[in-house]
C-alpha cells in the first residue's frame, strides 16, 4: 500500500491559483504590502484646497491712549480688518471691565470727533498699528429710556395736580370753586401731547448709535418735570381765571393745538420712512397727498414748526404766564435744533433744501 504524499508548498500554491482560490498571506508578505502602501501615499504631496491657500489674514493692533495724559491704557491685538469700532470697544471692555462699551469714546485725533461704532478698523489704518484716543463718556442710557423717562414724568405730574391733592391745594377751597371747562380741556390736550410722544418713541422713531450721557437725561427731566409742575399748579388752581375772550379763544386755540399735534405725528411718520435701521436719512422727504406734509415745501424741519405751534396754541388756550415762558423757551431751543439740522441737510440734499427755511418761513 502506497502512502499518499502531501504536495509541496509551490505545488499547492499553483493548484490554488489554477482553481481560483485565495492565497493565504504570510507575515512577511503583509509587512511588504504595508510598506508599499506607505510608499505610494508619501510619493506625492496632497494639494492644498483653495480655501486654505487664502486663509492667511493680516491682523491689526489697536493702541488705546488716554486723551488727557497721552498714556497708553492697553493694546488690543489680533483685530481682523473687518472689525468695527464697536468690536474694539467690546475687546477693550474685556481688558478694562470698568468701562462699558457704551461709555467709551474713541477718537482718531485728540481734538477730532468721536468715531461711530459702524466704522471699520481697516478704513482707519495707515499701518498695522492703529492709535485711538480714549475718553470716558460717563454713565450712558439708551435713547428709548431717555425719552420714555423724560415724557412719562410730565404726564403723571400733571394728573397729580389735576386731581387736586390735599397736599397741594386747600380741600375746602377746591370744593367750593367751580372748574371752568378749559381746565378739563387743558388736561386732555396736555396728556394727549405726551401720550403721542411716548407712542412715537416706542413705535415710530428710529434712533442711531443708541446711547446718550445720563447727565443729559437728568437735565431734560429737570426741565420738563419742573415746568410741568409750575404749569399744572396754575391751571388747576382753585382760583384759576379763564381766558379773556372766553369760549371763542379756547375753541380756536384748541383746534389749532389739535391740528399741530396731528401735523407733528404725520411728519414724524414721514421722517421715519425716510430713515434706515441705523438712523441715517437716505433722502429728503417730499410732500405726499397728506396736507399735513405740505409744510415740507416751505421748511426743512416741519416737526419743530408743529411742536412750536402746539405750545403757542396751548398758551393762548390757557392764558397763563408759566405756559407762555415754557413756549418761548421751547421755540428758542427748537429753532437752534432746526438750524443745526438744516445745515446738515444742505450738505447732503443741497438742491432740495436750498430754497427752504429751517423752521419758520422767512424768519428762521
Amino acid at each position: 500500500m502506497l502512502k499518499r504524499q502531501n504536495p509541496s508548498a509551490p505545488e499547492r500554491s499553483r493548484d490554488l491559483a489554477a482553481h481560483g482560490g485565495a492565497l493565504p498571506m504570510s507575515h512577511n508578505d503583509s509587512r511588504s504590502f504595508f510598506n508599499l502602501s506607505q510608499l505610494v501615499l508619501s510619493a506625492g504631496q496632497i494639494k492644498q484646497s483653495p480655501a486654505l491657500k487664502h486663509s492667511k489674514i493680516t491682523y491689526f493692533e489697536v493702541e488705546i491712549v488716554d486723551v488727557q495724559s497721552k498714556k497708553q491704557i492697553c493694546i488690543v491685538d489680533k483685530v481682523p480688518p473687518a472689525s468695527t469700532i464697536l468690536d474694539v470697544k467690546h475687546k477693550f471692555h474685556k481688558t478694562c471691565p470698568q468701562w462699558y462699551p457704551s461709555r467709551v469714546g474713541l477718537q482718531l485725533e485728540r481734538n477730532g470727533p468721536f468715531l461711530k461704532d459702524s466704522i471699520s478698523i481697516q478704513s482707519l489704518a495707515v499701518s498695522s498699528i492703529v492709535t485711538l484716543y480714549f475718553t470716558d463718556l460717563g454713565q450712558q442710557v439708551g435713547w428709548t429710556t431717555f425719552f420714555l423717562t423724560e415724557y412719562t414724568g410730565p404726564l403723571l405730574i400733571y394728573l397729580l395736580f389735576y386731581v387736586r391733592l390735599s397736599t397741594i391745594y386747600d380741600q375746602v377751597e377746591s370744593r367750593k370753586n367751580f372748574r371752568h371747562p378749559v381746565v378739563h380741556l387743558a388736561c386732555f390736550c396736555h396728556c394727549l401731547h405726551y401720550i403721542r410722544h411716548l407712542l412715537e418713541t416706542l413705535f415710530v422713531h428710529k434712533f442711531s448709535e443708541g446711547h446718550t450721557p445720563l447727565k443729559n437725561m437728568i437735565k431734560g427731566c429737570v426741565f420738563y418735570w419742573g415746568f410741568t409742575s409750575w404749569i399744572a399748579y396754575y391751571i388747576n388752581h382753585p382760583r384759576y381765571t379763564p381766558p379773556s375772550f372766553g369760549h371763542k379763544q379756547v375753541s380756536y386755540a384748541a383746534l389749532a393745538f389739535l391740528m399741530c399735534e396731528a401735523g407733528n405725528h404725520f411728519i414724524n411718520v414721514a421722517l421715519a420712512h425716510q430713515t434706515n435701521s441705523e438712523g441715517n436719512r437716505t433722502c429728503f422727504p417730499s410732500p405726499t397727498y397728506n396736507p399735513f406734509t405740505w409744510l415740507f415745501l416751505l421748511v426743512s424741519c416741519p416737526n419743530y414748526t408743529y411742536e412750536a405751534g402746539s405750545w403757542i396754541s396751548f398758551t393762548v388756550m390757557t392764558q397763563t404766564l408759566p405756559v407762555g415762558i415754557f413756549a418761548f423757551l421751547m421755540v428758542i431751543q427748537m429753532s437752534l435744533w432746526a438750524q443745526k439740522k438744516h445745515k446738515l441737510y444742505l450738505k447732503r440734499f443741497y438742491p432740495e433744501v436750498r430754497r427752504k427755511a429751517a423752521m419758520i418761513p422767512i424768519i428762521f
